[in-house]
This record gives structure tokens, sequence and C-alpha cells, in this order.
């Protein structure tokens, strides 16, 4: 993108009073990105204020500073030539701000949002995917990274970018001739209107288990968060899976202003279908069936009622391991749908489909055990991970995991309880530490195990995937949970390499080429 310049006041019309001869030609909430002539977006933060990161903005060359009053943080003095000027709640209007920065990328994008606690990242992905086998040209954002997938995707640091970055990854996508986004949308982005100017045209939901109340609080609060995405302004349609309580009020909240797919594969929200569909028959409904494993992936029938086709019943099959993974399947088939993409293309498409990194991938060698390499790290995902191992497994049942540091505390005795009643043979180890004790996460998790359940503890990860693979044999399978396709472990402040997947391909000495 080349350099544009933009008039303050233009930027800010309808939210605060700026001279007309101010102009800017950048925009980041990130001092250390700032260039010459860059407005600087000092926003209140859970631990600092932007504002402290003034000095080195300026000395970049901001032009000017819209800061985010708040009590005990003062006026800030800047040098002459700088324009400083106070907006109240300026994180809720940032994403505004950058959106005519950027001349609103998302106005020339079908951008679909996915939120929930697991699933995000495996809907997006294969939505994008399909999307692009389906002949439009179609981009990836969230948890792996920004791009095209499955192959040129960049590595990002946050499942949803801030609020300018969002806004700017949006442009470089219009100039690229993409079409249609796929974006993970996270609990937090939405909580601290990260999105609130992206124009989204269809929203999902996945599902809603514990995680993230370290940052929320309660169940409720997290759930409150995750619904604000279909209260986004002219949002057309949305997918929800009704499987879950949180998508059944959804579901009955939207109804009546929204063109919802409903989803399910359980008999309450088979339930909760019929029931919305008495009343708004034009309600489309996908529903999975027959679900069965097959060696590198799944089958089952989907029956498509509503829209076109009164009833639709077809026979898909998905490249991926875990029977959890057809809610997955099922919900980027609702978004593809809305987006106007036919159920049997989009079918096909599926099948051809590459799954994501480090999300339920299977890793294995002549006479090793099978080896699964997945980012389960929720009590509910861990369960839901080990059900699906437990499918391939001929012989015993090996789990390696542990949980991040300053995150939700009380997932991690859950967990272990998880770990207890469906595993064989346990490894508890190091997750992303940061700056707590790594023996006190662990003995958090080992709070909840049983009486008589055994685990044995090895803090060095590397250490303990190598003893869970040596102490496996043929037949077995060794689940190493918790940091997916992550290539780094965060140990205090300090961001170290290190990837599950790469030790496991250098235990058996295998290439990525060779991972099935």
């Amino acid at each position: 993108m080349g350099v544009r310049a933009h008039q303050l006041a233009d930027l800010c019309s309808g939210i605060t009073d700026i001279p007309a001869s101010i102009r800017v030609t950048d925009v980041s909430l990130d001092s250390r990105t700032i260039s010459d002539g860059g407005l600087f977006l000092a926003c209140a933060g859970r631990r600092t204020h932007g504002l402290a990161a003034l000095p080195e903005a300026i000395s970049r060359g901001a032009q000017a500073v819209l800061w985010e009053p708040i009590s005990g943080v003062s006026e800030p003095i800047v040098p002459a030539g700088v324009y400083a000027q106070p907006v109240d709640r300026l994180s809720t209007v940032a994403s505004s701000i950058a959106g005519r920065f950027f001349d609103q990328p998302s106005e020339a994008l079908r951008v679909a949002g996915i939120t929930g606690t697991n699933g995000k990242t495996t809907t997006a992905w294969l939505l994008a995917q399909v999307l692009t086998r389906c002949e439009s040209r179609a981009a990836y954002t969230g948890t792996l990274g920004v791009g095209v997938a499955p192959d040129a995707i960049v590595p990002g640091k946050y499942t949803t970018a801030d609020a300018v970055s969002v806004q700017r990854q949006l442009a470089a996508m219009r100039e690229a001739g993409t079409e249609c986004v796929a974006m993970e949308v996270s609990s937090h982005a939405l909580d601290q209107h990260r999105v609130a100017g992206v124009r989204f045209r269809v929203a999902a939901f996945t599902n809603l288990t514990r995680d993230h109340l370290d940052y929320h609080g309660t169940m409720e609060a997290y759930g409150a968060a995750k619904a604000r995405l279909f209260e986004m302004p002219r949002l057309e349609a949305g997918v929800i899976n009704v499987d879950d309580a949180l998508g059944t009020e959804l579901a009955r909240r939207h109804v009546s202003v929204l063109a919802l797919t409903l989803i399910a594969r359980q008999a309450a929200g088979l339930a909760v279908i019929d029931d919305i569909r008495s009343r708004v028959p034009n309600v489309r409904s996908l529903v999975a069936s027959d679900i069965r494993a097959l060696p590198a992936g799944l089958s089952f029938s989907i029956e498509l009622r509503g829209g076109a086709a009164e009833s639709e019943t077809q026979v898909a099959t998905l490249p991926l391991i875990g029977e959890f993974n057809v809610e997955n399947a099922l919900v980027a088939l609702g978004l593809l749908l809305a987006l106007g993409i036919a159920l049997k293309p989009a079918l096909r498409a599926l099948g051809e489909c590459q799954a994501p990194p480090g999300r339920m991938e299977a890793l294995t060698a002549p006479g090793k055990a099978l080896a699964i390499v997945d980012y389960a790290h929720t009590p509910d995902a861990l369960a839901k991970s080990l059900r699906a191992a437990r499918a391939h497994c001929r012989g015993k049942l090996h789990l390696v995991f542990g949980c991040g540091g300053d995150r939700d505390v009380g997932k991690r005795p859950l967990m272990a309880g998880v770990a207890a009643a469906m595993a064989d043979g346990i490894v508890i180890t190091d997750d992303n530490p940061r700056n707590e004790s790594a023996a006190g996460i662990v003995a958090d998790i080992i709070a909840g195990f049983p009486q008589g359940i055994c685990a044995t503890v090895i803090h060095d990860r590397g250490d303990a995937i190598r003893h869970a693979l040596a102490s496996a044999r043929e037949g077995d399978v060794v689940l190493v949970a918790g940091k997916g396709h992550e290539n780094y472990q965060i140990v205090g402040t300090e961001c170290r390499p290190f990837s599950d997947r790469d030790t496991i391909h250098a235990s058996y000495r295998i290439s990525n080429a060779s991972a099935r």
C-alpha cells in the first residue's frame, strides 16, 4: 500500500472536533510502528496506558496523538508541531478511525466472523480453503496467522489483531484482490472493540465452554462478549451451533432479524431446530448423522433443510480426525451457504481441504505409536481430543499436557480430572508458564487428580514429549495437547523457540512432508 494522507478531522468526524489543517500519513496503536507524519492512538489498557509509549511515538515522527482520558492519567505535554487531543472512550472508536484511514476496506470484502471457545481456527481454515477452491479469492486471519490458506500464511501474535492492524490487514487483502475473508474473532477482541469498525456480512458461533475467566471473570460475561458479534451493524446472516446452550439463546434472540442457519448433531440441538422452524419455517438447518471414522478422516451424512430445497441429504468426507470436527465442518458449510456457495460444490471442495496445523494433526513413523498434536487447552477441548484419539487407539492412550501461566487457574484441576478419566498414561509438563511458577502450575493441576491416579511430571516440554513417545508402543496413541501449531514457549517474558510438532518429527526422524 502506498503512502496515503488524510485530514485528521475527516477521520474523527462525529467523534470529536479537530482543526482542518492537520493531516496524517499513517495510524497505529503501537509506538514502535509509527512512521513520520503518523497518528498515534494512545488507548487505556488493562495494565498500562498508551501514553506511556508517547515519547517513542514522537521520536519516530508522530504528527498527532489522540489519547483516552481516564482517572489518574494527566494530559500529555507534546513538542511544538505535534497535535494532541483527548478522545473519550477512544478504545471503542479506534477501529472506526482506522477503518476511515484505510478507506473502509471491509465494505469491499465479504467478511465472515467466527467466534466461540473451540473450533474457530478449524472452521475459518476450512472456510477459506473451500471458498478458494470454489473460485472465490479468499483469505484467512486468526490464530494461525494471516494469508491464503493453506500455504501463504504469515504467523501472527493474536487470534484477532489490534483495532488498527485488523483494518490494515483488510486493506492489504482488498488491494490483493481478495473477495472473502474468514476471520476468527476472539472474545477479547469483541470486549475491547477491536472489530467495531469492521463490516461483517455473516457471523458464526461454534460453542461456549470454560476459558479466559482470568479476563472475563464469569461465564456470563464471557458469553456476553461472544454474543456481541451477532449485534454488529448491518450483519446479514448468522450460523449458530444449537447443540450449545448459548447458541440456542442466540438463535432465539436473532431469528427474527437475521437469516439464520442452525447446525446440530445431538438430540437437544435437533429439538431446538424443530421448535424454531415450526415458528419460522424459512430458517435453514444443517444436521449431521451417521458419523464414521476413516483411516485419515471422517464421513457423515448431512441434511440441509430450508433454503432453495426443502430437504437435501448428501454424504460428506472430511480430512480431519475427531468427531467434534463435524461440528466445525457444519459451521463452515453454513457460512458457505450464507456466502452463496451451493452445498454440493462446497462438500466436494471440503473433502479436498488440508487440515490446519496443530489441530488433531497426526504424525507417525513405521513401528511407532501414532502421535497427535492438538491445541486443546480447555477441559472441554481436552475431553474431545482424548475421545477422538481413543478412536484411533489399539493399545494405550498417552497424554502430555500442561496449563498456561497467567491464565484461568480454575480450569487446571478440571483438566486433570479429564485426563484422569480418559487417558491411560499422563505426563504433566510446562505449557507457557509466563510469569508464574511452573511448579505452582503443576501443583494446581495435580490437585485435580482423584486419589490413586499417578502422573509423571517432567517440566522440560521436549523431554516430556520424548519420554511419552519412548514409553509408547506401536498401536498406542500419544496425544500432545495445549500448544498445537505454536513454535515458541513463553517463560517469564522470554519467547523461546519450541515446537511440539518439530520435537515429534525429530524423535521419529521424519520430515514435515511425511506427516499425515
